[in-house]
């Protein structure tokens, strides 16, 4: 992602309340991939357009990197500077401190039973919504059509056909017949993937409790070190090395067989000449019992009182013109039910139309638990080794397993 950017939509005031008006601090993750595509752009565009409507309300918007944008934002709250609003990657740890105004207290009751049934879910904490989804995405496996043609492989619609695919595009000299990104950038999304194709997931069945270190998912990371990795079909990286963005930046160079990927990665592709098929996460024996869903997710802080002015910018945030707007600009998915609609039956996006099918039925990270964040960082810094040659995929996993019971027991006496 870029460096940090700044950015002022407007000139005047501090997030405090100005001589003419109330003045609103956002801060935004910059979702662009050069300086041509920043958020800075849409952000700019959609602060003056509500300005224009609104007299006596500014917007001051911060871009950042996702590199630093969460991280940035705990500093601020820290500090006693919270901004009035963040669009960032998790609301759970605000909300349970008292923190965050609830959703119900802040946009109109349009706004917030138009978001996705299971977006709206995924925003609460103890059956109060905080979390507003901001983009969505999907994921699905991608593969170079050129090179499986080459190879003579077929689209693989489970783990024994994906593995025979990459044995043949290994033959024909792919650098990375199956690009497996399990270093710390996004490891926790790649191995959530799997783990799902395994039959397993972070969570039970009934989302109550971590089953991290459950047979199923140390099946499924066991295969991935002895039927992928040692046989070097994961290419001349270890996965644990790989980070996301490295992989994805490879199969734009077309030096992938496949990986799984989501939908700006598919844009890249095909704008570097890259022939994209996709199909459905294969599992162990078909298609995955879920796909992976991902949702950003923007919050309101209560520090500054501004709730009727914040309110009233979050619904026209939330308007199929803006919702769309971004949605198209960064090859994401809408988050409200009116937008999905729109966009399902647009002709334009039918590329995009798998990824909307995937989203209803795919399973989200465990968010709205306060204790999800501290459980994604010791997945980010430990599944890596579960599949070197040395490693071993149940003392890594049991090893994640007591650090999430960890997690549970500090948030439960929060």
């Amino acid at each position: 992602m870029l460096v940090a950017l700044v950015i002022t939509a407007t000139s005047s005031g501090c997030g405090q309340d100005a001589a003419d008006g109330v003045t609103l601090k956002l801060v935004a993750a910059d979702y662009g991939s050069t300086g041509a595509n920043t958020s800075e752009k849409y952000w700019d565009d959609l602060v003056r357009a509500y300005e224009k409507e609104t007299p006596g309300v500014k917007v001051e918007v911060t871009v950042l990197s996702w590199k630093d944008v969460d991280r940035e934002v705990a500093e601020m709250v820290e500090r006693g500077e919270a901004p009035d609003m963040a669009q960032i990657g998790a609301y759970a740890d605000y909300a349970q401190d008292g923190k965050l105004y609830p959703v119900d207290n802040l946009v109109s009751i349009p706004t917030q039973a138009n978001f996705l049934p299971m977006l709206r879910q995924a925003g609460e904490v103890e059956r109060v919504q905080y979390g507003l989804p901001f983009g969505a995405s999907t994921r699905m496996l991608f593969f170079n059509r050129e090179l499986f043609a080459e190879a003579g492989a077929k689209p693989p619609t489970d783990w024994t056909e994906l593995h025979g695919a990459a044995q043949k595009l290994k033959a024909k000299g792919v650098k990375f017949p199956f690009a497996l990104p399990l270093g710390s950038e996004e490891s926790q999304a790649e191995t959530m993937m799997w783990l799902l194709g395994g039959g397993g997931g972070y969570r039970d069945t009934s989302g109550a409790a971590y089953q991290i270190d459950s047979p199923a998912n140390i099946d499924t990371m066991t295969w991935l070190k002895e039927e992928l990795v040692g046989e070097g079909l994961t290419g001349p990286v270890a996965p644990g090395e790989l980070d996301r963005q490295q992989a994805f930046d490879a199969f734009v160079r077309g030096e992938v067989g496949m990986l799984n990927g989501h939908p700006t990665l598919m844009e890249a592709a095909e704008k570097a000449g890259v022939k994209v098929g996709k199909v459905p996460l294969p599992g162990v024996n078909g298609k995955a019992k879920a796909t992976l869903g991902v949702a950003d997710w923007m919050m309101a802080f209560k520090q500054n009182g501004h709730r009727k002015e914040i309110g009233d910018f979050l619904d026209f945030v939330y308007t199929d013109k803006n919702v769309l707007e971004f949605s198209d600009r960064y090859d994401l998915l809408p988050v409200t039910v009116t937008a999905s609609h729109t966009m399902g039956t647009d002709p334009e996006h039918a590329a995009l139309r798998p990824f909307l099918e995937e989203l209803e039925g795919s399973e989200l990270y465990p968010v709205g638990d306060t204790s999800w964040a501290k459980v994604s960082e010791s997945v980010k810094k430990n599944i890596g080794r579960a599949v070197r040659p040395d490693g071993n995929p149940r003392a890594v996993l049991e090893q994640i397993a007591d650090a999430a019971k960890a997690a549970e027991a500090s948030a439960a006496v929060r």
